[in-house]
This record gives C-alpha cells, structure tokens and sequence, in this order.
C-alpha cells in the first residue's frame, strides 16, 4: 500500500492537522533528515541522563527492598529459630503471611500512587518498611516476628507498582523495558550481595550483649531508613521539577509526553476511577499476562516482548527438569544459573509487555495492580511447597515451578494471538473509514493504538515530538502513515506493517 494510498483511506488532511506538519512533508529517510538525526541525538542524551539520575535510584531500593525481604532466612540460619523458640512451620508461615499482605497492598497502590505523588509516596513506603525491618531486630516470640512480617509485606508491596509506574512516566514505552529488567538486576545482586553482606554483619555475634541475626535486622533497617531520606531529595515530583534537568530537557520532556497524551488522562491528575479498573478486569489481556511475571536490550532494541519470553522460559523448565532429575552435584548447580535467567528475565518482560500494552494511565495502572497481585501469590504458596523436611530435593516445589512455567510459555502463545486478533480487526476499522472520536480518554482498543507483539520499529517510521494524536492522523508505534501528494521512493517504507 502506498502512501498515497493511505492518505486516501485517511481522508483529506485539515487545518488542525497543522501542528503535525513535521510528518506531512514528503519523506525523507531519518538518516537523511539532519532535523531527525538532531531530535536523535539529543533524545539519547536525554535518556542517558535519565539512566544515570532515575533508574539507580530505583534500582537502590530494590536491591534494599530484597534484602530486607530475604534477611530471615539468614537469621533463621544463626539462631532466630531457636532464641524466639519457633516451632514447627511457624517459620514458613512467616515466610508465606508476607506474601499475603504484600499481594492485599498491590493493587490499591496502582491506582492511588500517582493521585498521592511519587515523590511523597516513595520516601513513606521506604521509611515506613525501614522501621519494621528495625523493629525485627527486637522481636520475642512467633507473634511479634508474624506481626513485623505482615507490616513488612505490606509496606513492601506498595514499593513495586510505585516504582513501575514512576518509570512509565519518565520513559517511553519503546524504553521501558529495558528500565524494567534494571529493576530485576538489583534484585538478583541482592541474592548475589545479600549473604556476603549478611556474613559479615553476623560477625557482631556477641556485641553489645546481641547475637548477630539481632544486628543483621537493625543495620539493614538503619540502611533502609537513611536512603528513604535521599529519596526526599532524589525522586521528583514530576520531570517539570527534577533537579537535573534543564530547560531545553523539560522541553523535550513534554514533547515525548505529548506523543501519548490521547491515552493519558487529559489533566494529568492521576484521579483513576471506576471505569479504569472496570476497562483493566474485563480485558483478557490483563488476566492471560498475570500466568508468569524479559526483557532487555535486545527487547527494546528490536520492539519485540513474545519473542524473548518464549526463547527464555525453556531455559528455566530445562532447570527444574535437571533439578526433579538423580543428576550430579554439578549438574544440579548449574541448572539453578538456567532457572534463574529465566525467572529474572521473564517476569520483567511479562511486566514490561502488559504496561506498553495498556491506555490510559488508569488502565495501566489497574491492570499492573491485578498483575502483580496475583503473581504474588505465588509467594504464598512457595513457603508451603518449599517445606524444610523436603530437603534436599524439594520434589513438589521444583515440580509446581515446572509446571507454571510450561503454562506460562503457552500463555504467552495465545496473549500474541489475542493482541494480532485484536491488530486485524483494527485494520479492518481504519478501511473503512474510522475517525477517531474527540470527545474522551481513549484506550488501548482504538484502531490507532498498536500493540507491541514482535514487529520491530523501523528507524523510517519515528515519531516527530511536536505531532500529538489528530483527528485523520493515525499514528502508529510501530509504523506512521505519511501523507504526500506524490508517491516518493521511498513510500513503501511507510507502508503498514
């Protein structure tokens, strides 16, 4: 199809289409275009900036918020079991009551965490976890550490849907996944760092009178507190007062928020209501991607999430067959190398392949909510299915792992045909004529919207930052319709995917 002939199926431009005139002019490739090749530069400045001012600090509190989940299993390996005389499974059950309540703060936190300010919000969540962690120092008995554990759940499970989501307001869908899977490095450098760490403040076994697991809780909960305080001052409110942007940022800033304005909410006032959540729980999309919580470079790099999901996950089911399996030593160790790439690698693609694939902001908000609440029982269940008197095989544990992992490679099968099913039907709306209603939010099912399945976005067919969703353009993120009056050499580049 031509580009003539998609300005026909289009319809005549009007005057309100003057805003976008950057992407009427006859096309020019984007390396040819010195406008483009200078909006390039200064884009991946921008985004370098942003890697080095928004994303650590992210991934700080990550890293922390794993740690100071993981600490008791290292205090219940020096001595917590038996100075609070826990009996039984009442160490699992401490494990599992976590989960409970970090799955009961997800959802609400989606939708409320941009009405309430990130920059307000984060801090308190940190702060208020810090303290639990340093009240476990001084626990008793069972009761106290089940009480600090639900409060740590909780205030723990407000942390990830913030973060998320405080992402997706700083970058593009096109970029965020690889933001997502820096997420999932700190958490995995908490399992490598966390019992080095844990090791050497067991050391202070004796000071003060305290055995070390005492002090392992209280300095980790001492850390936690001091970067909830760098927070006040690191995790702006807005990219309009971030303090290391400059004018001609901020500038860009709005022009890459202006992109998607159609499918946010129109004042920017983060008041989700109840058609957001209503239009996130009858979307099946949101419900198919909650089986299994990838994504990197190659993801962004290539605007393919499918792909990289099915490639990974046999990686992580070949793990848990090794493991069920009467292999060597060495073999079994490096099968859990397999399981853990693909457990990190999938769950941020997973997460990162609902977010790009939701509007507006309520929506996404929502359904991240239902995503990450129910994936989070899978922690419930683990402190159940990984039971102490099963070691060293945990043969039902590995085989429930297996086994979600081989639905979830089958449900990411059938999310890709739900999304080019819904892709086709949008094809057939633009054909005959649609045109795109002005008067609401719109979301994800309008034809203009594109999925992201696994179709690469050609450096042809980028978006120029000035061009906002017109009534007769119909832009597209992974291909743009470019009106001309001749066809030029290069209009089959602009043709749909």
């Amino acid at each position: 199809m031509s580009a003539t002939n998609n300005a026909q199926i289009l319809g005549p431009l009007t005057n309100s289409d003057e805003k976008s005139a950057n992407v009427q002019r006859e096309h020019l490739p984007c390396d040819e275009d010195p406008e483009a090749l200078e909006l390039k530069k200064r884009e991946e400045a921008l985004r370098r900036k942003l890697d080095c001012y928004v994303a650590p600090v992210m991934m700080m509190l990550m890293l922390i918020s794993y740690l100071d989940r993981g600490n008791i299993g290292f205090a219940a390996t020096q001595g917590m079991t038996k100075d609070i005389e826990l009996k039984g499974s009442e160490l699992n059950t401490a494990v599992s009551v976590f989960y409970i309540f970090y799955i009961l703060a997800e959802f609400p936190t989606s939708i409320l965490v941009k009405r309430l300010q990130f920059n307000r919000v984060i801090p308190t969540i940190t702060l208020s976890w810090g303290l639990v962690c340093l009240c476990m120092g001084f626990v008793q008995n069972f009761a106290g550490l089940v009480t600090t554990r639900i409060f740590l759940g909780f205030f723990e499970g407000c942390l990830f849907p913030s973060m998320t989501l405080f992402l997706c307001n700083w970058y593009t869908r096109e970029e965020l996944g690889i933001r997502i899977a820096y997420l999932f490095i700190a958490s995995a450098l908490s399992g490598a760092f966390g019992g080095l760490i844990a090791f050497g403040i067991l050391y202070m076994n004796g000071v003060g009178g305290w055995p070390g697991w005492r002090w392992l809780y209280v300095l980790e909960g001492i850390i936690t507190i001091l970067w909830a305080a760098c927070c006040i001052f690191l995790v702006p409110k807005s990219f309009e007062t971030a303090y290391f942007l400059n004018e001609e940022e901020k500038q860009l800033m709005r022009q890459r928020a202006a992109r998607t304005q159609a499918y946010s909410d129109s004042e920017g006032s983060g008041h989700y209501g109840k058609a957001d959540i209503k239009e996130a729980a009858k979307d099946t999309k949101s419900w198919l991607h909650v089986v299994y919580a990838i994504g990197a470079y190659l993801s962004d790099r290539h605007q393919t999430r499918f792909l990289p999901l099915v490639l990974t996950a046999p990686f992580g089911i070949a793990g848990y067959a090794i493991l069920l399996s009467p292999a060597s030593p060495g073999t079994q160790y490096f099968a859990t190398y397999l399981i853990a790439t693909a457990c990190f690698l999938c769950t941020g693609g997973n997460i990162t392949w609902l977010s790009a694939n939701c509007a507006p902001d309520g929506k996404r908000a929502a359904s991240l909510g239902i995503l990450l609440t129910l994936t989070n029982i899978g922690g419930v269940v683990s402190g159940q299915i990984y039971q102490s008197n099963a070691a060293p095989r945990y043969t039902l544990g590995h085989a429930w792992s297996l086994s979600c992992l081989a639905v979830a490679w089958c449900a990411w099968w059938l999310v890709r045909s739900l999304y080019r099913r819904r892709e086709t039907e949008k094809d057939y709306r633009i054909a005959e004529g649609y045109v795109r209603p002005e008067d609401r939010i719109y979301t994800d099912r309008e034809p203009d919207f594109r999925y992201q399945t696994n179709k690469k976005l050609s450096i042809h067919q980028t978006i120029h930052p000035s061009q906002t969703p017109q009534r007769h353009l119909i832009p597209k993120p992974s291909s743009l319709f470019v009106h001309t009056t001749q066809p030029s050499a290069n209009s089959s580049q602009a043709n749909l995917l």
